[in-house]
């Protein structure tokens, strides 16, 4: 089974996903976006800091190039209106990367430093792709629930609902 599909769609959803929250987060007052709510990043700024920072590490590890930061909870851009733009920017470097990846790819290993630990490590790359959709998906569902919890409501991010509208994912 060809694992390029499916990573193609998590690279699509997760472009998806982040432009739903971020339509949402766009409709709240400065106030609320970065009110400390008890997160491990604290606010919606502060996660949506960390997704674009710990994407941009990823991205670096997996191709060799781009900039990442040092640190975790790096505040890349203090504004929503200055953090969309490279966050679309990166999506589409994300989709565009992925849609590159064959089985061949799929099947190689990528080495790597951690942040926070000078030690190198060497992990197959079809998992290491899993983990980054994964951890994207848990800090969305951070986001989604300090959503909810301020306004009462936050935008649909089930997978099954992209597939849904999206036939090129595997909706009907």
């Amino acid at each position: 089974m060809s694992l390029s599909p499916h990573n193609r769609m998590f690279g699509r959803y997760n472009a998806w996903a982040n432009q739903r929250l971020y339509d949402a987060a766009a409709q709240l007052s400065d106030e609320q976006y970065r009110a400390d709510r008890g997160a491990f990043f604290k606010s919606i700024h502060g996660t949506f800091n960390h997704l674009l920072a710990t994407d941009r590490i990823w991205m670096q590890r997996f191709t060799g190039s781009g900039t990442a930061p040092d640190r975790l909870d790096a505040i890349l851009y203090e504004t929503l209106d200055g953090l969309r733009p490279a966050r679309e920017a990166e999506d589409r470097r994300i989709v565009d990367f992925v849609d590159g990846l064959d089985d061949t790819r799929l099947a190689g290993s990528i080495q790597y430093r951690r942040v926070s630990t000078p030690e190198v490590f060497e992990q197959p790359l079809a998992p290491a792709l899993a983990h980054w959709f994964n951890h994207q998906t848990h800090h969305r569902g951070q986001v989604h629930a300090l959503l909810t919890g301020l306004v009462g409501r936050a935008p649909e991010l089930d997978l099954l609902f992209y597939q849904r509208l999206s036939p090129q994912a595997g909706g009907r």
